[in-house]
């Protein structure tokens, strides 16, 4: 296995629609910082987030997820109140190949702030905007910016291709289009 670095991403980007949009140099100035990196790809988080809340007295059930677990925001500023959690999406849109495994981690600059972001990886010929689970583990509100840097994948290729990939066995969350809950 190897990591592939800033050239692979940008040939990978541009001639297989490997991220898209894609954006080939690091953008920093006045924003946390979203673009290719030396061995990665810093992803955006759109402007749609759902918060949970605890409104409607409903229980956090991954088999029978009830969505007014959440309150939904459309908004480039996300506030998630204190040891709380928010489900948000990638700006970009992603078609990983076959002999292709993501790690995706969160960026420093939240981390520092006690934000944690999870990402499950992006198994062979997986395709689809990243739901992303964003997580407030500080005693105070803590403020998210759409359309900003969140998180950074960084990609791993195989010796040989999977027997089977994400797409061969019909992956439940395949070609998801938003944030996306829980499924069984």
């Amino acid at each position: 296995m190897s990591v592939k670095n800033d050239r692979w991403i940008r040939r990978m980007a541009l001639e297989h629609k490997m991220i898209e949009p894609f954006v080939d140099r690091q953008v920093r100035e006045g924003v946390i910082s979203y673009g290719v990196s030396s061995y990665g790809y810093d992803m955006r988080v759109a402007d749609e987030f759902r918060i949970f809340t605890n409104v409607n007295s409903t229980t956090v059930d991954p088999k029978q997820f009830d969505a007014r677990s959440f309150v939904e925001v459309k908004s480039d500023v996300c506030i998630i109140p204190p040891n709380s959690f928010a489900l948000g999406r990638s700006v970009e849109y992603f078609r990983i190949p076959r002999e292709i495994l993501t790690i995706c981690v969160g960026k420093s600059t939240y981390a520092r702030c006690g934000i944690i972001v999870n990402v499950t990886p992006f198994e062979p010929e997986w395709e689809g905007y990243v739901t992303l689970e964003i997580s407030n583990t500080t005693p105070l509100p803590a403020r998210i910016y759409g359309n900003e840097g969140l998180c950074q994948v960084i990609f791993f290729e195989s010796d040989e291709p999977c027997e089977v990939s994400y797409k061969d066995k019909k992956g439940k969350y395949q070609s998801q289009g938003g944030i996306v809950l829980p499924r069984i």
